[in-house]
């Protein structure tokens, strides 16, 4: 797969450790920890591995992912994974996708007690799809579902809201037959709506009385009982949002479905498109006018910060299962559905998902044959493989991407990486008319190839034997 121009650990290597000291006043461990990891996520500091096809003998080393969860380069794989594991509890029916979402006067209390409010949307939401749909007046069976977090917008601002996606039907109070829904109806929003309110509110109380809550800042205020009591009342002043969509397909649809919630961060590198002036540009879809596709420049500081926003507590499950769907019932549950589906219905014939490779992640690009590991190799040993490449990331802005093997946050020495970057800094700003220094990855012992007298970085060139000597004089 083609690498996206412009990358989130671009914009850290370049600008992360002057956010971070800026923002010393709430920047904590966790996040430093994630910034540090999305640098190093496919590089040598992580170490690699060397595949070879099983038919062609075609090799190639790559560097290992750092496999956080807030990396957007590591979730690929996890996405699979979960989808594969998933795949033999799809049930021969339609689905819903029902979004429940917290308004906008939550989002400052939710920042501030992260673990607490979203479980709390977790459980009021959960119970909300439960109550409603055992209610005889409505579908009265027992459904199950599987609800995944986001905490964003398209704009990276603070946005909390759970997807559910749910089988369209459920079992009847005696689980003697499969009830299914309308085809072009569901349950009812506004009943939603409200119930899903009522719930929430109800939890919010519960957690201020347990003396659970936290607030700083400018939401000191609200620790008083008559202030909680008068900001409550705000949040009954309208509608709370819960979108459902009709039913679609069945199982052989889910699964492409469920790949485009499952397993998201804040921002893909996908979406970015130029990182210049000190300032970050990126897509975003536009909902209130027709999804039509914009552009957003930020600060460089302001887009990190809003990055950060989405950092879930450590430990927090974002991807949970209810109903039948649940763990404690679901080996019990789901076979029994199984069968009452196949009762009311002519059986399916199960449709296997062309996107879920089951032996390998990875096939061969020349022939595509299975790609198999067939040697480890540590930072050390990933020292002096492949040659630099330049590449140009927007009009005006240019980004120099070492791909070198041997990580600059591991094993230069710090007084040789503050010569080295200032160096290549001052040279990049010279030759770019001002531009800034986007990436700079590794620090490799090599010499160019490919660089022509009209690339405005053909200054580094004379640069690169003077680091060579530096290099030298380090490791040897």
């Amino acid at each position: 797969m083609n690498r996206p121009p412009l990358e989130v650990a671009d914009i850290v290597r370049c600008a992360g450790q002057s956010f971070i000291e800026r923002s010393r006043k709430w920047i904590n461990g966790q996040h430093e920890k994630v910034l540090l990891a999305i640098t190093r996520c496919r590089t040598a500091a992580l170490g690699g591995h060397r595949d070879q096809c099983s038919d062609c003998g075609h090799s190639v080393i790559s560097y290992n992912s750092c496999r956080n969860r807030h990396c957007p380069k590591c979730q690929g794989n996890a996405r699979l994974h979960w989808l594969q594991a998933r795949e033999r509890e799809l049930l021969s029916t339609s689905y819903v996708h029902v979004v429940f979402t917290l308004p906008r006067e939550l989002a400052p209390l939710a920042l501030q007690n992260k673990r607490l409010i979203y479980n709390l949307l977790f459980h009021a939401s959960a119970q909300t799809l439960l109550e409603v749909a055992r209610d005889p007046r409505h579908l009265g069976a027992q459904i199950g579902f599987f609800s995944v977090l986001h905490t964003w917008d398209q704009r990276l601002q603070h946005h909390p809201h759970v997807h559910c996606v749910v089988a369209a039907g459920g079992l009847a109070p005696d689980r003697s037959c499969w009830i299914s829904s309308r085809r072009s109806f569901f349950l009812p929003v506004k009943v939603l709506s409200r119930i899903f309110r009522g719930k929430f509110v109800s939890g919010l109380k519960t957690a201020f009385q347990t003396g659970t809550f936290q607030f700083h800042g400018h939401l000191l205020p609200l620790a008083e009982p008559r202030a909680f009591a008068s900001w409550l009342r705000l949040l009954f002043r309208h509608d709370w949002v819960v979108y459902s969509k009709r039913p679609f397909g069945g199982p052989e649809h889910v699964l492409r479905y469920l790949g485009a919630y499952t397993h998201r961060v804040a921002i893909s590198n996908s979406r970015l498109v130029a990182l210049s002036e000190g300032n970050v540009t990126f897509r975003w879809r536009d909902s209130a006018h027709g999804n039509k596709k914009r552009l957003m420049t930020l600060p460089v500081d302001e887009f990190l910060r809003r990055f950060l926003l989405h950092l879930l507590p450590r430990g927090f499950m974002r991807i949970r299962n209810f109903g039948f769907l649940a763990n404690r019932r679901r080996a019990e549950l789901l076979p029994l559905c199984s069968r009452l589906l196949q009762q009311s219905h002519p059986p399916a014939a199960r449709i296997a998902s062309p996107m879920l490779p089951i032996h390998s992640l990875w096939q061969c690009p020349l022939c595509a044959g299975t790609m198999q590991v067939v040697e480890r190799l540590s930072a050390a040993q990933l020292l002096l493989r492949s040659p630099p490449h330049l590449n140009r990331c927007a009009p005006g802005a240019v980004r120099v991407r070492w791909h070198l093997d041997i990580s600059i946050f591991a094993l230069v020495h710090a007084e040789v990486l503050r010569k080295f970057n200032h160096l290549v800094f001052t040279v990049v700003q010279g030759s770019t008319s001002g531009c800034p220094l986007v990436a700079l990855q590794y620090v490799r012992l090599a010499s160019f190839q490919d660089v022509h007298e009209h690339n405005p970085v053909v200054q580094l060139v004379s640069l690169y034997r003077d680091v060579e000597l530096l290099l030298c004089q380090t490791f040897c």
